[in-house]
């Protein structure tokens, strides 16, 4: 029998162990970006800031195939982040298909509301819930909504949750479609009026332990981070911690040990339908149907009051541990589960108080402790997230509204009671992993109308202005490299702001200027122009003939000869096409020569573009001359190409004695023309070129540039500020006083006032240079802790 049981615990520990060490595994290759929820990364990309490779194919791929082993696994973690982040990855892959296509949806409005349709579907898929999913998105993904999106949402939310709820039935899970967790509480009389105080005082209760669990949550992901001997042990050993985790938490939920009190047995479905469910589970006598239920809330030695709590205590604790392993998971279902478990306690409470129900006049209005259960699930849920549609979505996944007015009032408590204590579980992890999210301005402080955008913006602006040179662009876009728009003034001496350019035009503009296709421009054109010089000088020779020699008479050599040499040295040292390198002496063996001798002519030390040696006295005839050109036409060419690939062509190297008496070249015996040869210029010409070209004028009319960059005036409030960037999602604006250039204002610098003013801070003027991109600030300290943690 001890064996066993051995086997089993062996079974039920190593599969879960196996697919959440697979899951942390393959979302690490594949794209971490899919640790986690997804619902604070879709918050902050929503409000204009796009994160990298946060909506990809591949983040999409590691997301479905992680959550699946996840949810297999059976640890304490939801669905509906990822479900979010997964129909958030399809509506921007779809969006991508469309504009392939059809330009006119290519736009960044466009996108943001197919994002915000997206959140719905999210929602409305995981729980079959689409008014409750489109409210959700809004309360929870968004501070300024479209109204216009409000329709798309609803359509898209209804159209998933249906498909979702038919699968069901298609392959047989349903009989029908029906709510995901079906009440069935009595309608005519399902609480008593005087139940609402308490209902009340379950909302305050629900708040407080919610304000509690977003603060434990914070504080465990902060001192694993801060641990640096844990930090460094665990990015050596990746597989570890969540191995460990999975063993440890399957190790309790094991029912033959400690999850019978635990109810570790079922799974999530089923206990949360054994919560909801509408009889006393205190009462003596049950139905088979009951009794069969009631054996996993209690045992021979327990109650349900210390089955509940034990299973209160579990989900609340390893909830939050679960949550820092690597893999793509969420939080809702957890916290869900541990409201309704203590709206049961309060529920049975009430009813061993009041066994025959509460007394109003003349009726009598039993204690129905599944109804406790739906508010204190809602509440908790609420107060966690910080959101009212919670009360919606639970209707919808119950089936019933019997019990709306008590869970409006208990969600509307609870949260009243988070938002004074804590910030969401959501806006939690934006703090933790330092995205560029803006919180929010308490309004009881009067500071938001008292500071203004001068009190905190930048004054050390970097910019730019017209009729600077190359070298000076380069200079700025090397000293910060992190910015990616600039101010574009006038002159530094008036700083009249005349619109801004983004780094990647500014790049261009130097790529224009002294770049690949720039220089091979330039070569081509001195190439031409040598090529002319020499058929210019060819020409005059030509034209100086005025008779055919005499193959016997001996003459003086002719000047031009002198000339032409005289024209391919200078061609030689001046232009960078016509450069080859020489040597004194052909090294090896000797080369032959190619005509075979004779009396009256013989080739020597013959190079591509210098005629034979001079000497006082040439012997010269007409067919030796056409022989001569031939020969000097077929070496020019050759001369004149530079290989492609260096190793094809060997040519020895100059020296000074050689540059000053004869400038021979040696060329290889065997010459392999390649298929491709490039003209280009030597590393110290090109540096040459480039400095002479880099103080030249900055020309901006080729380039992209934005008229109307966002300006706000120094006396601008920060409530003012903080309004404008939430609603039209600018990561920066520019301040002016009187079209002058005075400062910049930033995401960083805007997040930094808003904490001190909430804090009560008082705010100094900021002397930091620049502002950073809103994506980089939130990613290149944390990156790599959040892989390790799945925060």
């Amino acid at each position: 029998m001890a064996f066993n049981q051995y086997l089993q615990y062996i079974a039920w520990v190593l599969l879960p162990v196996s697919l959440i060490t697979f899951a942390a595994g393959f979302v690490h290759l594949v794209a971490p970006q899919s640790i986690g929820s997804g619902i604070p990364e879709m918050k902050t990309i929503l409000r204009g800031v796009a994160l990298k490779e946060f909506l990809t194919l591949r983040t999409l791929i590691a997301k479905v195939v992680g959550v699946t082993a996840t949810l297999g696994s059976g640890l304490p973690l939801g669905k509906e982040g990822p479900f979010v982040h997964i129909a958030s990855i399809t509506a921007t892959l779809l969006t991508k298909v469309i504009t392939s296509f059809k330009g006119i949806y290519e736009n960044e409005s466009r996108n943001t509301e197919m994002l915000a349709a997206a959140c719905a579907v999210g929602v409305a898929s995981c729980f079959g819930a689409p008014i409750g999913g489109v409210l959700f998105s809004i309360e929870v993904t968004t501070v300024y909504f479209a109204v216009r999106n409000y329709w798309r949402g609803f359509f898209s939310a209804v159209c998933s949750a249906t498909v979702f709820r038919l699968l069901a039935v298609w392959f047989n899970k349903a009989e029908t479609v029906k709510a995901f967790f079906p009440t069935h509480f009595t309608m005519e009389y399902p609480f008593d009026p005087q139940e609402l105080t308490v209902f009340a005082l379950l909302g305050v209760v629900c708040g407080i332990i919610g304000a509690g669990y977003v603060w434990a949550h914070r504080q465990y992901v902060l001192f694993m981070r801060q641990s640096k001997s844990m930090n460094s042990f665990l990015q050596k050993n990746r597989f570890l911690y969540p191995s460990l985790i999975t063993f440890l938490t399957l190790t309790i939920t094991f029912p033959l040990g400690t999850g019978k009190y635990i109810a570790g047995e079922l799974n999530v479905h089923d206990q949360l339908t054994g919560l909801f469910s509408n009889f006393t589970w205190t009462k003596n006598e049950f139905t088979i149907e009951e009794a069969e239920m009631m054996n996993h809330w209690r045992t021979e030695n327990t109650n349900v009051f210390i089955c509940l709590s034990a299973y209160i205590a579990y989900n609340f604790v390893f909830s939050i541990i679960a949550s820092t392993i690597p893999i793509p998971s969420g939080s809702f279902i957890p916290v869900f589960k541990t409201g309704a478990a203590f709206g049961r306690i309060v529920g049975e409470l009430m009813h061993l108080w009041f066994p025959s129900g509460v007394r109003h006049g003349k009726f009598i209005t039993p204690i129905i402790p599944g109804g406790y259960a739906v508010v204190g699930a809602a509440a908790f849920a609420g107060a966690v997230t910080h959101s009212i549609s919670v009360s919606v979505i639970a209707f919808e996944m119950t089936g019933q509204i019997t019990h709306i007015v008590p869970v409006m009032i208990a969600v509307l408590i609870s949260n009243a009671v988070a938002v004074l204590l804590q910030p969401s579980l959501y806006d939690s992890i934006i703090l933790i992993k330092n995205l560029p999210y803006l919180p929010d301005l308490l309004p009881s402080i009067s500071g938001i109308y008292s500071v203004y955008v001068e009190d905190f913006m930048v004054r050390d602006v970097k910019y730019i202005w017209y009729n600077m040179s190359y070298r000076d662009l380069k200079k700025v876009l090397r000293e910060n490299k992190v910015l990616r728009v600039f101010p574009l003034v006038d002159k530094p001496d008036s700083m009249i702001l005349l619109g801004s350019v983004p780094r990647v035009e500014l790049i261009k503009l130097i790529d224009r200027q002294v770049g690949k296709e720039r220089r091979m421009q330039v070569v081509a054109k001195w190439q031409k122009e040598a090529q002319e010089r020499l058929d210019e000088v060819e020409r005059r020779r030509r034209e100086n003939k005025e008779r055919r020699p005499s193959r016997f008479e001996v003459t003086p050599a002719p000047d031009n000869l002198q000339r032409k040499h005289s024209i391919s040295s200078q061609s030689l040292s001046t232009n960078p096409m016509i450069k080859v390198q020489c040597s004194s002496s052909l090294k090896g063996h000797p080369k032959k020569s190619i005509l075979k001798k004779t009396n009256s002519f013989t080739l020597h030390n013959l190079t591509p573009m210098m005629t034979p040696s001079a000497t006082p006295y040439s012997t010269i005839t007409g067919a030796e001359s056409r022989i001569r050109l031939a020969f000097e036409a077929i070496f020019h060419k050759s001369a004149t190409l530079r290989d492609a690939n260096p190793e094809q062509q060997s040519l020895t190297d100059i020296t000074d004695k050689d540059r000053c008496s004869s400038q021979i070249i040696q060329v290889s015996k065997k010459v392999q023309l390649p298929k491709e040869r490039v003209i280009d210029m030597s590393p110290e010409e090109q540096s040459e070129w480039e400095q002479t070209e880099m103080d030249k004028i900055l020309d901006f009319g080729s380039c992209h540039i934005d008229p109307a960059p966002f300006q706000l005036v120094e006396r601008t409030s920060l409530l003012k500020v903080h309004s404008v960037f939430s609603l039209v999602g600018v990561n920066h604006a520019y301040v002016t006083a009187i079209g002058r250039l005075v400062g910049v204002v930033g995401l960083k610098e805007l997040r930094k006032a808003i904490e001190d003013t909430n804090s009560g801070t008082k705010l100094g003027h900021h002397k930091t240079s620049g502002f950073r991109s809103a994506a980089m600030e939130s990613l290149l300290s944390n990156r790599q802790m959040d892989d390790d943690f799945g925060v």
